[in-house]
């Protein structure tokens, strides 16, 4: 097969250098990759939000299956507008329909979605800027701390939580009235907090059938112990102590068979990823989020883990032969460090030369935001590498990933020193 990859981050790399080892893949492409995927595979200077030219490339580069990383693309349409393309309508594609992909492209749907199957999840009511004082009030009856929502895409920024009532009726004016978010924020999800440990399990799904992946815990907030702001995603580790067999059967019984029969009942044939962000309440599993896609970093220490031929689980997704083929799984721990450039999450400076790769042994850097030129590998992001190791325990693959994350250098480095280490320590 000739493979398209749609997307530019740690996410795809860990696609490409995955799908690279698959006799199944002839050729691979990545739209527009960055300066890792061009180590494994052609990258095309092509954005995957400009529909015709990626339509083009899938002609011009006899592509047999596209796999699509962001959800950008995934919420505008773009499988929707590849089937409808003349000649392509037979081509594989890996990502959701429009409706599917409204899983993430709508809080308020996933929401609504989740009630009417009776997936667990946090109690929540919906506002828009016409029942704004209704939302205002509700406030003032809720227990904090409170969750504020944005409904749309808001690259990540979208979700709020106040301790105070008034942060959270802040909150709810700037994203209603003042329009913070734009679109994304026309309607706003106020949510009911859920106190417990969070983590992720992602689904492959075929349209009728589906193999659960391995779960992951990621790390949002830019400083040591969950301080600063949120960011994209600073580290994650998988498998995850806490995630026993008892309560994965629960997931997959009470989060996983719904979604997906509410799906096919809704009429949506949902060939793709689904990543379920989770809450562990009390040893019950509680729906925060879906996404309609693989997270990221979440995919440098799932797909490390995934012993099975990945062209030919992509092929089978597309296919809808999920159930003919088989997961393989290693059992060895696999944590991911992200570096990112100073300042992030809020400004930071891009063109720094990245020094020292060639010195990593026995782990991964998956490239998150670079950029190659004249022979070098220059920051092109704030999140710029993810760092991945392996080992048979948790306390060696969180060492060798940290020493690999002190090894490598650009001016402004930071990452976090304690990825992994809360699950270290944890108990039940």
């Amino acid at each position: 097969m000739n493979i398209l990859i749609l997307g530019s981050g740690g996410r795809e790399h860990a696609f490409a250098w995955k799908l690279a080892q698959s006799p199944l893949c002839d050729a691979l492409f990545v739209a527009p990759g960055n300066a890792g995927t061009a180590q494994v595979a052609t990258n095309l200077p092509i954005s995957y939000n400009d529909f015709p030219a990626v339509a083009d490339a899938i002609r011009d580069k006899k592509i047999d299956l596209v796999i699509v990383g962001p959800e950008e693309p995934l919420v505008k349409g773009i499988v929707d507008y590849l089937h409808a393309q003349t000649g392509l309508s037979g081509l594989r594609i890996v990502g959701p329909d429009a409706k599917g992909a409204q899983l993430e492209g709508s809080k308020d749907f996933s929401k609504q979605f989740m009630l009417r199957y009776n997936i667990p999840t946090a109690a929540s009511q919906t506002f828009t800027v016409d029942t704004l004082q209704e939302g205002l009030n509700y406030l003032e009856s809720h227990a904090l701390p409170i969750v504020i929502k944005a409904d749309g895409l808001a690259a990540g920024k979208g979700v709020i939580i106040a301790e105070t009532l008034a942060e959270a009726q802040i909150a709810l004016r700037d994203m209603l009235d003042g329009q913070r978010f734009g679109e994304a924020g026309s309607k706003v999800v106020v949510e009911q907090f859920l106190r417990g440990i969070e983590l992720s399990v992602f689904v492959l799904a075929d349209g009728t059938g589906y193999k659960i992946l391995p779960e992951a815990k990621d790390y949002k907030r830019i400083g040591d112990g969950d301080t600063g702001p949120n960011t994209g995603g600073m580290g994650a580790v998988s498998p995850v102590v806490f995630a026993n067999k008892s309560f994965l059967q629960k997931v997959e019984d009470k989060v996983v068979k719904p979604t997906l029969a509410g799906l096919q009942k809704e009429g949506i044939i949902y060939k793709g990823f689904i990543f379920i962000g989770l809450m562990k309440v009390n040893s019950e599993p509680y729906v925060i989020e879906y996404n309609a896609r693989m997270g990221d970093p979440e995919t440098e220490v799932v797909l490390p883990r995934i012993q099975s031929d990945f062209a030919e689980l992509m092929m089978a997704a597309a296919d809808g032969t999920l159930d003919d083929v088989a997961i393989q799984v290693s059992s060895q721990t696999a944590v991911t460090t992200m570096l990112v450039s100073g300042g992030y999450p809020a400004d930071y400076e891009t063109g720094k030369l990245i020094s020292d790769l060639e010195r990593l042994e026995d782990v991964m850097a998956f490239h998150a935001g670079t950029l190659g030129k004249d022979g070098h590998v220059l920051t092109n992001g704030g999140r710029v590498l993810a760092i991945t190791a392996q080992a048979n325990s948790l306390e060696n693959a969180v060492r060798k990933s940290q020493e690999a994350a002190r090894m490598v250098q650009f001016d402004g480095k930071q990452y976090r020193k304690d990825i992994g280490l809360d699950l270290i320590r944890y108990s039940d």
